[in-house]
């Protein structure tokens, strides 16, 4: 094994890795200790109601696009429909979500949020942006700007990503 610039001296990179691989690899461990302070910091329940954050992200999808089908709203958050409709079955209980009649088609029905639903949304989206603008505090707009074209195209980039089938390591575990 060689150590290339830039990789952590205690991460070994397998010899023959290119900078790319190395690149990559330091992405990873990002996203690793990304996801890992955002499952530690962040409830597993969003408002007074106490709502499960996989609901949470179909509120937010109603509140920002507007009313959805079930099957819609599905495929929007990368979901299965029967998952989903779990979940909307208790925003609606709680008065977050409504049924309206699809005005396109009688028979089926569109998912929107109520103003109640809309309230919730509002109140923890300006708590984000208030941690957000905290943890950024010292640095300039432009940087903040970059970020969020990076994180953009990169979001972008997995949402379109076909994964190859890669034979899993044997004895290694998940990342996560």
């Amino acid at each position: 094994m060689n150590t290339a610039v830039g990789a952590r001296p205690d991460a070994p990179v397998p010899e023959g890795a290119d900078a790319r691989w190395v690149t990559s690899d330091r992405i990873g461990l990002q996203l690793v200790r990304l996801i890992r302070l955002m499952e530690r910091k962040r409830l597993s329940k969003v408002g007074e109601h106490g709502v499960e954050r996989a609901a949470y992200v179909l509120l937010a999808r109603l509140v920002i696009d507007g009313p959805h089908r079930s099957n819609a709203l599905a495929e929007a958050v990368h979901s299965d429909p029967s998952t989903v409709s779990r979940q909307i079955a208790a925003l609606v209980r709680i008065g977050y979500v409504e049924r309206r009649s699809d005005p396109a088609d009688g028979r089926a029905c569109l998912l929107a949020a109520t103003a109640e639903g809309h309230r919730v949304f509002e109140a923890n989206r300006e708590r984000r942006n208030h941690e957000i603008s905290r943890i950024t505090s010292d640095w300039d707009e432009a940087d903040r700007e970059r970020l969020v074209e990076l994180m953009d195209r990169f979001t972008t980039a997995l949402e379109n990503h076909q994964p190859h089938d890669v034979p899993a390591h044997q004895g290694v575990e998940e990342d996560r």
